[in-house]
């Protein structure tokens, strides 16, 4: 199994980088006076809903030639990128001076539609050469006017290409709009327009593999470094505070314990037993629905495989600014190849738990997470094709990840569920278990599931919560996220703190005589995924702009399915830390 893992890991690693090097390597080239340089239109939506948008020519713009599509990777069509060439052309090295792209004359609808778009902050999105360029549809006259019905509504119809070269590559492109170019559409009036564009190319010393770096840089601005730096010391201090805390109570608790029990046994071998000793013979009795234990377990396991993967790739360069498509390639393929490791994990974990129905066992590890997943994407992609936007997956794509989800990911999962299954390995169990399991004592309210769950949670959202505004900002919004390190040691942290808490929760439910702690655990580690969709919920009202049923039905929806991911990987964080911690600490006492 080890060796089929290895084999994994290489073909994940090596399908990234190589579609890394293609895609950098696509977008070096050198061109001399006169050459066609690539400009593609991507898509147009409005500015606060980045999940809605559209097709750039859904909009009445006009073409003087043929429209071509470009075509797309599996990355870049998940992503909502729908590229197709552009109006201008903009050869290297040559300057326009308020060239005529195209003339077309709008109808009332046509008019309409634009002054809805420009009401809405519609933007559009360009590719010149790989290189992102963004600008708004138009503008809003509000200025001297109370009244929202006296507002004039104007579509930029001048556009100004300023393009950096460095001998005889593109470096840096970016477009302006001619405020004193403008067509009044507040009216529902027939408007001709005349669709003009200037180019002016200057020369620069940035090499070319500098020229992505300017993005970059936008999120590792002074300002920025300080509030995540200041992210990671509040981290810090709450891993500090919370560990030393829990190690010098944990510590001085159990010793007091074992002098204790140890005194008992010497003493007075018919005392009665009291504490986390008198559940020995109950502590390690098999949960209940282990085939859905397992099978959490397994997909967590996988999930955490997948996260490490997908820091690896960023701590080395993979996910550069504008990589169209690279994060969701990524996730596919490696999600797809890593399924070997849930099956093996649930699997073998379900046969030492004495489980005999593993077929079942596996059908219900590759659906505990593909399941919920693929009904939310099913409802969100019919949102999506009833809004006619670019969200909405082609029907070759979704036959694309079919086969994958067919050809791949099943396949390694029954193989990893067999692997697991024939290791035959005995569940360590440092005391036997007793035939009848004892009476749980009634307990208080704090004690209970729901009150533990919610303290688990707490810190170890606390501890990443000014992180996740950044985080959410690039995902649901504009801002650049590049700075993957510190993300990396909030997310070690985030580890930490879940382990510990858990381990300490653990503790003080089997010092209160409750042996059923195995789910406990899973939960308790898992509830942060709770408290991340709560700050969703925050975020949406409080912190972003974002507003229509796509939009919102897009953000609740994923966003649930990636809780949903967190708290099945950080409860088997959880569930493992406090198995360790379980049978160190009857592995350290005499029980019969």
């Amino acid at each position: 199994m080890e060796r089929i893992m290895a084999c994994l890991v290489a073909m994940a690693v090596a399908t990234l980088c190589g579609v890394s090097q293609v895609r950098s390597s696509s977008s070096d080239h050198r061109y001399k006076a006169g050459d066609d340089v690539p400009l593609y239109a991507n898509k147009v939506g409005p500015y606060h809903n980045p999940s809605e948008t559209y097709r750039y020519f859904d909009f009445p713009f006009c073409s003087s030639a043929p429209v071509k599509e470009k075509k797309e990777a599996l990355g870049e069509v998940l992503n909502g990128d729908r590229l197709v060439s552009a109006p201008y052309k903009l050869e290297f090295l040559t300057e326009k001076e308020a060239e005529i792209a195209c003339k077309r004359k709008l109808t009332k609808k046509e008019v309409a539609k634009f002054r809805t778009a420009i009401s809405k902050d519609y933007y559009f999105q360009m590719y010149y050469d790989d290189l992102p360029i963004w600008g708004f549809l138009g503008k809003v006259d509000k200025e001297g006017k109370a009244d929202p019905s006296d507002y004039r509504y104007y579509l930029f119809k001048h556009l100004i290409f300023e393009i950096h070269h460095n001998k005889d590559r593109v470096i840096e492109v970016t477009v302006r709009s001619d405020s004193n170019a403008l067509v009044d559409l507040t009216e529902d009036e027939p408007v001709d327009v005349d669709f003009v564009y200037t180019v002016e190319w200057k020369e620069t010393n940035t090499p070319f593999e500098k020229r992505m770096d300017k993005y970059s840089l936008s999120s590792s601005l002074p300002h920025h470094l300080e509030i995540h730096w200041f992210s990671i010391i509040n981290s810090c201090v709450t891993v500090l505070l919370l560990t030393g805390f829990l190690a010098t109570i944990l510590m001085r608790v159990l010793k007091n314990d074992f002098i204790k029990y140890a005194h008992d046994d010497e003493s007075a071998d018919d005392q009665e037993e009291s504490g986390w000793k008198y559940i020995h013979g109950d502590v390690f009795r098999y949960p209940k629905h282990k085939s859905l234990f397992a099978a959490a377990l397994g997909c967590g396991t996988q999930l955490f495989t997948l996260t490490i993967f997908i820091f690896i790739l960023a701590l080395v360069g993979v996910f550069y600014p504008y990589n169209r498509g690279a994060l969701f390639t990524a996730l596919v393929v490696i999600y797809a190849l890593t399924s070997g490791i849930a099956g093996y994990t649930s699997a073998s974990f379900y046969c030492q738990l004495e489980g005999e129905n593993w077929v079942r066992n596996l059908l219900l590890t590759g659906s505990l997470f593909c399941g919920p997943l693929f009904v939310t994407f099913c409802f969100l992609n019919t949102v999506a094709i009833a809004y006619k936007a670019t969200a909405a997956l082609p029907f070759g794509t979704i036959v694309v990840i079919l086969l994958i989800w067919g050809l791949v990911t099943s396949p390694l999962l029954v193989v990893g569920g067999i692997a697991g299954k024939n290791k035959k390995e005995e569940f360590q169990a440092p005391c036997r278990t007793t035939k009848y399991p004892r009476e749980i004592p009634p307990l208080p309210w704090y004690r209970k599931t729901l009150p533990q769950m919610a303290m688990a949670g707490f810190l170890p959202f606390s501890a990443i919560y000014i992180e996740l505004y950044y985080i959410f900002a690039s995902v649901w919004g504009h801002r650049i996220y590049t700075i993957y390190s510190i993300l990396f040691i909030v997310f070690i942290i985030l580890l930490i703190v879940t382990a510990f808490i858990t381990v300490a929760l653990t503790y003080f439910q089997l010092a209160a005589e409750d042996h059923e702690w195995w789910w406990r655990s899973f939960l308790c580690g898992g509830s942060t995924g709770l408290f991340i969709y709560a700050y969703c919920l925050y975020y949406y009202i409080a912190r972003s702009d974002m507003s229509g049923f796509m939009q919102t039905s897009f953000f609740f929806g994923y966003m649930a399915c990636i809780c949903y991911g967190f708290f099945l990987m950080l409860g088997a964080i959880g569930f493992r830390a406090s198995l360790l911690f379980v049978r160190h600490i009857y592995h350290s006492i005499k029980c019969e």
